[in-house]
């Protein structure tokens, strides 16, 4: 498997890095990372991490910049991309098809091929052009999982918040993980 990691500008860094931490121990699992330079401003407004840590995470680090990476073509198979967070601009670049960074490009590649495109995006409150572009990338094949708090499972810590919304993202290729508490019936 061979997954494409984009972390974009929005609040909410930290979901990315404990994404990557889950990808980690997928056996047979390629993440490739880009970061975009808001999500390094962010990285050090909400973390207490260098941002070494998240990068390390990764088997290949792309500079968002680079428009020649592997990951801008459609010949270089991917799995799909996980956009975590997933920044207004950027969600408004996706369903514009303005591929102005190495993210948005990757984004465009799997769109056009027909892979995997989960989009988390951040902002609150959700105003109507946001609205219209969720529902745009939802219409262009994208999955979205806005990063909404859960109840159901007891989650009552940060960091189990942020494990059920990565729980939720990797269940779009296939991947369970064990800090993933599904919804249990009751009967």
């Amino acid at each position: 498997m061979r997954i494409t990691i984009g972390v974009t500008g929005a609040t909410g860094v930290e979901m990315s890095y404990s994404l990557l931490k889950t990808l980690k121990m997928v056996e047979n699992c390629e993440v490739h990372l880009v970061v975009s330079d808001s999500a390094k401003i962010n990285w050090k407004l909400e973390t207490n991490k260098d941002l070494t840590e998240l990068l390390d995470l990764a088997d290949i680090v792309h500079d968002a910049h680079n428009m020649a990476a592997s990951i801008s073509s459609g010949s270089f198979i991917t799995d799909g991309i996980i956009v975590i967070p997933c920044s207004m601009k950027s969600l408004a670049g996706i369903v514009s098809g303005y591929s102005d960074n190495l993210i948005l490009r990757a984004v465009d590649v799997c769109m056009k091929e027909r892979r995997k495109v989960v989009l988390v995006p951040r902002e609150m409150p959700l105003g109507t052009l946001h609205l219209r572009n969720m529902y745009e990338a939802s219409k262009l094949g994208c999955v979205v999982i806005p990063p909404m708090l859960t109840f159901y499972n007891n989650s009552l810590t940060l960091q189990e918040q942020v494990n059920h919304i990565v729980g939720k993202v990797l269940m779009q290729f296939g991947i369970s993980t064990k800090d993933f508490k599904p919804w249990q019936s009751v009967d």
